[in-house]
């Protein structure tokens, strides 16, 4: 086997084999060539190539999130490792493992005119769990190191005294990188400096071989007495879930809690928790409080004595706004590295596996009698008969066309959401529990969700299904430009013309710039990007057309398949909002 001749090159590629990252995206460069030889010529890794780099760390993002392990992205330098930001931050607020690892130019030639040198090291510190700039080798290019940067050759120390000192330093770095990735599932970046000549190779290893564990650290005490008194004596207590993967949770501890006639338990699409008297539609819920006659008072009686948190972050306005003013008396959230104060009324950060807490928060506790739950419950009933009665009623829409696509996904699809206007109509409608759901509410931007549902696909059984807005389809074409695209990867552009959701935002028509620089309305064809890409493409342009398409755009096919749903982008928002002021207006 066939290693780069650089030491530090060497100690990456081992360093990641020591610590089971398996999964290496690669984006072509030249100056990360000592990392592109070594991890591609050791049979251990498998090897992807993704040329534009935003792409290449989402498309890394999608497979972390399946694979529950670290992935590495690997860069060239310079502008390319910015690219990576977008990815880093939502990985970061995701709790997702990413290890980025951009090869740099050497410190001496930083700042110096060269080409593709930027102050890389250290460029992702506010959003990353650990950076890690490892020192250039000084048994590489000597020469060179000799007569630009001489200091870093001592006078009174022979050369292989002070590569021993670098190697060290680099040892401690890789292995506190690659141990905080794998403990605390979070993105860390490694910054690697080379000097040329970058592309030879050796059949020998001059670094020494990692031994550190990599197992990861015992919980800590809970402590959970103090927790379990308040609960026996509350008679209101509210659980709130935000983006789940599915299976996190055990379904007999949701079971308990759902069967408990204090608590209320409200989800969303991306909880991925399913029960009968579970609350899935939060907007649904809330909205016609808002229109009531004494919206105080029912948010009064909705208020919950606790507030028990878990997962990632809420898609829910309305669900925010409500706890931001009614505030609990106890805000508990579960979760064992972070918390945020999200309702501004955090008590206690319980720094466990939600199944865990759960699980001793619910041993020898009997269920206490109550109508917390039982005095909602019917508001449920009401919203679905009102929906299946709004829905007859109106024109053909962004509304109509979720309610088709959601009933139409076939069991054991994984749905991938992208944000904005996606994802919040998801929310209104019922998912199957067959269905997985995903999406990136780390930072709840439109960039990357094809590239994410692409990468994701790629390791798991079976078919996926990406449900996304024109725009962020549009902004993450280069989602498509690779040779990873499974032919039963299925994608839904909800295609409004532009931005829709700013349409429904306070204030739009106020703004004589709103279409133009808010909107910002397009006329791109889908059908010749997918030409481009070899995807084949479908078109609905009204719910009869979009009925016969879904009839048979899951069937098996060679190619991946797009469906195109043409909604009028100046109806959209006046449906939606009529929505809501219908289950506002209707009392029967």
């Amino acid at each position: 086997m066939k290693y780069s001749s650089i030491p530090a090159a060497q100690a990456v590629v081992m360093h990641c084999k020591h610590s089971g990252i398996r999964h290496i995206v690669i984006s072509p460069g030249s100056r990360n060539a000592p990392l592109v030889l070594g991890f591609t010529n050791d049979p251990f890794f498998e090897c992807y190539s993704v040329v534009d780099e935003r792409s290449a760390a989402f498309f890394a993002l999608g497979m972390a999130q399946q694979l529950k392990e670290p992935v590495a992205a690997i860069c060239t330098s310079g502008s390319a490792l910015l690219n990576y930001y977008p990815a880093v931050a939502e990985a970061f607020y995701s709790d997702i493992p990413l290890v980025l690892i951009s090869a740099d130019r050497p410190s001496y030639k930083i700042d110096r005119g060269d080409g593709q040198t930027i102050r890389q090291d250290r460029v992702f510190d506010r959003h990353i769990a650990y950076s890690a700039h490892l020192r250039q080798d000084v048994t590489h290019a000597t020469s060179t190191i000799a007569t630009l940067a001489p200091q870093m050759l001592e006078q009174d120390k022979d050369l292989e005294s002070i590569q021993e000192v670098v190697g060290q330093y680099n040892y401690a770095e890789l292995q506190r990188a690659l141990q905080t990735a794998l403990q605390q599932s979070s993105p860390v970046h490694i910054n690697v400096p080379f000097e040329e000549p970058l592309y030879g190779l050796s059949a020998d290893i001059s670094v020494e071989n990692p031994v550190y564990p990599t197992e990861a650290p015992s919980q800590r005490a809970i402590g959970i007495e103090k927790f379990s008194r308040v609960w026996r004596e509350s008679g209101r207590k509210m659980i709130l879930v935000g983006v789940n993967p599915p299976g996190q949770i055990e379904q007999e501890l949701l079971d308990r809690l759902a069967e408990d006639s204090t608590v209320l338990i409200f989800t969303e699409t991306t909880s991925n928790l399913h029960h009968t008297n579970s609350f899935p539609s939060i907007d649904s819920i809330i909205a016609p409080i808002e229109k009531s006659a004494d919206p105080n008072q029912d948010f009064e009686a909705l208020k919950p004595e606790i507030l028990l948190t878990f997962g990632g972050l809420i898609v829910s306005k309305k669900i925010k706004a409500f706890l931001r003013e009614f505030k609990p008396q106890f805000h508990w959230h579960v979760h064992p590295i972070k918390a945020y104060d999200t309702f501004f009324s955090l008590t206690h950060h319980v720094k466990s596996d939600p199944n865990t807490f759960l699980e001793q928060l619910l041993q020898d506790y009997d269920d206490v009698p109550g109508s917390y739950r039982d005095s909602w419950l019917p508001r449920k009933s009401y919203v679905r008969r009102m929906r299946s009665r709004y829905l007859k009623q109106i024109p053909f829409s962004d509304f109509k066309a979720f309610s088709h696509l959601m009933n139409s996904i076939p069991a054991g699809y994984m749905v991938q959401l992208a944000n904005s206007s996606t994802v919040r109509y998801a929310q209104l409608f019922d998912m199957s529990p067959a269905n997985p759901v995903f999406c990136n509410r780390g930072t709840s931007g439109i960039d990357g969700s094809t590239s994410t549902a692409v990468g994701a696909a790629l390791h798991y059984d079976n078919p996926t299904l990406l449900i996304s807005g024109d725009l962020s389809f549009l902004y993450d074409i280069n989602g498509l430009w690779n040779n990873y695209l499974r032919p039963d990867l299925r994608i839904v552009v909800v295609n409004n013309g532009g931005g829709g959701i700013f349409r429904i935002l306070p204030g739009k028509e106020e703004s004589p710039e709103f279409e133009q620089y808010f909107e910002t309305p397009q006329k791109q064809s889908l059908g010749s990007i997918c030409a481009t890409y070899g995807l084949e493409y479908c078109e609905a342009i009204d719910e009869e057309s979009l009925v016969r398409e879904l009839s048979d755009f899951y069937n098996p096919s060679r190619t991946p398949k797009l469906l195109d749903i043409r909604t009028p982008r100046t109806l959209n928002d006046k449906i939606l909002l009529g929505y809501f002021e219908f289950l506002s207006s209707n009392k029967s």
